[in-house]
């Protein structure tokens, strides 16, 4: 098994577009709010020529199987440090989880937020995602705030 990180093209657009569904589908059941099909959550084309962005594939014997994004984003203007990096997108397909793929994804996209002088990176995962919650804490990560919400129905 050869398996290559790279940072994604516009080549790769239709598979990063399946991939996005399938991260709508998997987090379909933990947000109630989600409009119904078809949505979408990122402009992936924009992502992968934004120069502040950098969209991440992973290719196993040739075939995308995964991706992530890394972000600078402002801290809020309280915390420190000031900028940090945001990940997201975080996709692996089915049939390859459990091979220690996302953690590949993950140590290239932490690599590319250190060479841009970032000191903290952070993402959202919903409550109810266990094995995305426990591969995040596996990989160091810690519950740092919790958001909440409630309902006002007329």
């Amino acid at each position: 098994m050869t398996i290559k990180v790279r940072p994604a093209s516009l080549d790769d657009l239709p598979t990063l577009l399946d991939f996005e569904q399938g991260i709508i589908k998997a987090e379909r059941p933990h947000d109630h709010l989600l409009k119904p099909d078809p949505i979408s959550y990122y402009d992936i084309g924009e992502m992968i020529e934004a120069e502040d962005a950098e969209v991440m594939v992973v290719e196993v014997d040739g075939e995308l199987v995964a991706s992530g994004y890394a972000k600078v984003k402002r801290s809020r203007h309280y915390t420190s440090p000031d900028w940090h990096a945001f990940l997201g997108f975080m996709f692996v397909r089915e049939s390859h989880r459990g091979q220690g793929i996302n953690r590949v994804l993950l140590d290239a996209l932490l690599d590319w937020s250190r060479q841009r002088g970032l000191t903290e990176v952070r993402l959202t995962v919903y409550p109810g995602n266990e094995p995305a919650i426990r591969a995040y804490e596996k990989a160091g990560f810690e519950n740092y705030l919790t958001e909440m919400r409630l309902g006002l129905e007329d």
